[in-house]
């Protein structure tokens, strides 16, 4: 098997002097498509900060081509940003900037290209996710999912070797759920990543692994493909794919 591109091990993560999540340890291979799963606030998101070095292990080390986040320069840190994309929660985008100009700036950021080139590498980015007629317009004037897509695109720009994704389909109704997934997809084939993406939602995490990861009590499981999900033996697992509401979650949040 390749060396692992990601590697966390023994991993605990703590912000605000509380533990989010404890020691953690999961390897990630070029190519895969890792889903991360779990209840609201259980520290997915944390997760994949953590994975992309943009959060600092308390305990423990996050490798990424062999190199500890922790341990890279400014300089290194700001290099290796270019293999790794990006899709934040709920956008995270510049409401200074247009739509193209929030692609622009990556480029600005990550790379030697001159303006007409990136003003075209940007273009390209919102035609793969079908937004190159707004190109023009501001972040207050798209809709949720034209915000979630041009997340994507930005993600996209430098092409990345890696692409977080946090809960891409959020808020969006069944049918641009499912365009959002099938451009997901399409795109990981279209610049070959490695993929890790969140979602709350269960279906679209079966249609996505890969390996599954389950993430609840600070701690992480990996719980296989999909099938091997929907068999998996752990009652936290089964209650939180079936939406039981009794069950050892309910019991952890009551307590």
């Amino acid at each position: 098997m390749d060396k692992p591109l990601i590697e966390a091990k023994d991993v605990t993560i703590e912000l605000s002097r509380e533990i989010i999540l404890h020691d953690i340890n999961i390897k990630v291979y070029p190519g895969d498509t890792i889903v991360i799963i779990g209840p609201s606030g259980s520290g997915k998101t944390v997760l994949i900060k953590a994975l992309a070095g943009l959060y600092t292990p308390s305990k423990g080390s996050i490798t990424f081509h062999d190199m500890l986040w922790s341990d890279m320069s400014i300089k290194i840190k700001h290099d290796y940003a270019k293999l790794v994309g990006v899709q934040f929660q709920k956008a995270a985008l510049f409401d200074d900037l247009n739509t193209i100009d929030n692609i622009i700036y990556v480029l600005q950021e990550h790379t030697h290209l001159n303006p007409m080139e990136r003003r075209k590498r940007a273009l390209e980015c919102l035609q793969s996710v079908h937004m190159e007629e707004a190109q023009n317009l501001w972040p207050h004037q798209l809709s949720g999912g034209m915000k979630l897509r041009l997340g994507v695109a930005r993600s996209l720009a430098l092409k990345p070797e890696v692409l977080f994704m946090d809960d891409p389909t959020a808020g969006l109704d069944p049918v641009n759920s499912d365009e959002m997934m099938d451009l997901i997809l399409n795109l990981k084939k279209q610049i070959n990543a490695t993929l890790i993406i969140v979602t709350h939602d269960v279906m679209r995490a079966y249609q996505l692994a890969g390996r599954i990861f389950f993430v609840a009590g600070k701690t992480i499981l990996e719980t296989g493909s999909a099938n091997e999900t929907k068999s998996h033996k752990d009652p936290r697992v089964q209650q939180f794919i079936h939406g039981w509401l009794k069950g050892p979650l309910t019991e952890e949040i009551l307590t």
